[in-house]
């Protein structure tokens, strides 16, 4: 796919997906979301892709949320019928349930409907000082069924997330880090080069490793304790029949680094 509406820059094993929409505060139409939908496939079927950071471009904006004027423009049941088979829903992740590899969002600018619904969808997130959070869908009559009602009051506590869900409330990045909503907060400048950090700290654990973690997380928040802990995921199975399996301990033994494969 030629990409209009993105970019996708790779470095070694990071994938980095920019919404490149900053003259319209990189809202998500559904063409952009296809776009998105197609990167993250690209990047989760690729077995050299171990990290993903997402981010927008320019500082004004991560991405103002749903284009209200493209839905306005072509109509609700004309985009409904553009979501059809696009893997992820919204912007390509907000239903993304089977992806385990690490995204890290790099919100560097307004976060807002769903905009943060896919920040809250990544499992990492960077914020610059011009950042902010919010669910404003309730003032225009609609409601962030993307995942903000559902992702935002098991990431933060109840009464929080249904203060900011119910008043529209913004969060600053200062109260976003208070709150446990991002990892870290820097300068504009230092937005990317700290994601990409973030990243090359992940990249030093075996891929498979970080995955398997990542699933039995997310699964096992599904369950009780006793089945979390009992339960059988397939990517561990995986981790454990892999050659990285065996390359931790021996690299360990032999005190050097390992080299990953994926495999």
């Amino acid at each position: 796919m030629n990409y209009e509406l993105i970019k996708v820059e790779k470095k070694d094993h990071i994938t980095i997906v920019t919404i490149n929409r900053a003259d319209v505060m990189n809202c998500i139409s559904p063409p952009t979301s296809q776009e998105l939908s197609h990167a993250f496939n690209t990047f989760d079927q690729d077995p050299d892709a171990w990290v993903c950071i997402i981010t927008g471009a320019g500082e004004k904006a991560f991405s103002a949320g749903n284009d209200l004027k493209y839905q306005a423009k072509h109509g609700g049941e004309v985009v409904a019928k553009q979501y059809v088979g696009v893997k992820g829903g919204f912007a390509g992740i907000a239903y993304r349930y089977d992806c385990y590899k690490p995204f890290i969002a790099a919100v560097n600018g307004l976060a807002l409907g769903g905009g943060f619904e896919i920040a809250l969808a990544c499992d990492i997130i960077i914020a610059s000082t011009n950042a902010s959070f919010g669910l404003p869908e309730p003032r225009v009559g609609l409601m962030a069924g993307a995942g903000g009602v559902h992702r935002l009051p098991r990431q933060i506590p109840y009464h929080l997330a249904m203060g900011m869900i119910m008043t529209s409330k913004r969060l600053t990045p200062q109260e976003a880090l208070q709150y446990g909503l991002v990892n870290e907060v820097v300068a504009p400048d230092q937005l990317l080069p700290t994601a990409e950090k973030w990243a090359a700290e992940i990249l030093k654990a075996a891929p498979l490793s970080i995955r398997a973690s990542k699933e039995a997380s997310l699964t096992g928040m599904r369950l009780s304790l006793e089945d979390a802990m009992t339960h059988n995921y397939p990517g561990v199975v995986a981790m454990r029949s892999s050659e990285d399996f065996v390359e931790g301990p021996r690299a360990f033994s032999e005190k050097r680094a390992p080299q990953w494969k994926g495999r």
